[in-house]
């Protein structure tokens, strides 16, 4: 499997042959489905809060006695099957979302990400972008020659002055190779991958 190569104008330098394993795989729908499933849940976090019966405001007092009224049975307002009463089994900030993969899995998913843009030729190697100073506007003509509306560069480490730039750029993002996630890959129209990041990328899924 090769990849291509490309300078600052966009333009085709050469192929650079990457590893079969990494970006030769046959994709599983299933598989990638079940990683993002999983980063999706990971990355949540808990943001709601329901009262259970201890929490609602209420007084303990007995509505009515137990017997002689016929009525049902009561032993307080706050009942889960009152009106206002606290939930049998209420949310919580600390409700835990979190879903499990194993290493293995997680990284036959991320080949079959990557082996898909391959084929689609929505892949293509580049230099590390830098820049003098943190301009949005020398950002913008640093990767003037890439196509794509939304593109994701994947670089080893990102310098401050690309990192700042970045913040205002629409529908660019830029990742160091030790934080790609599933779903920046999925969404991107095209990614770009400088020479080093390719290497951390390969042996970290090899």
């Amino acid at each position: 499997m090769e990849l291509k190569v490309l300078d600052k104008k966009g333009a085709i330098k050469e192929s650079r042959k990457v590893l079969e394993s990494i970006f030769s795989r046959n994709y599983s729908g299933a598989l990638v489905h079940q990683l993002v499933e999983s980063y999706r849940a990971n990355s949540r976090g808990g943001n709601r809060a329901q009262k259970n019966r201890s929490n609602v405001k209420f007084s303990t007092r007995k509505p009515w006695k137990q017997k002689g009224t016929g009525r049902a049975r009561a032993g307080r307002a706050s009942s889960p099957l009152w009106r206002s009463g606290g939930v049998t089994f209420p949310s919580s900030p600390t409700e835990n979302f979190s879903k499990r993969m194993n290493k293995k899995m997680y990284k036959a998913a991320m080949q079959c990400i990557y082996s898909q843009l391959a084929r689609e030729e929505r892949l293509f190697i580049i230099n590390e972008p830098s820049i003098a100073k943190p301009k949005t506007r020398e950002l913008i003509q640093e990767l003037k020659g890439y196509k794509g509306v939304k593109r994701l560069i994947i670089s080893l480490e990102i310098g401050d002055m690309v990192e700042l730039a970045s913040r205002n750029v629409r529908d660019l993002k830029i990742l160091a190779s030790g934080r790609v996630d599933p779903l920046s890959l999925l969404n991107a129209d095209f990614t770009y991958v400088s020479e080093n990041a390719l290497k951390n990328i390969e042996e970290s899924l090899a």
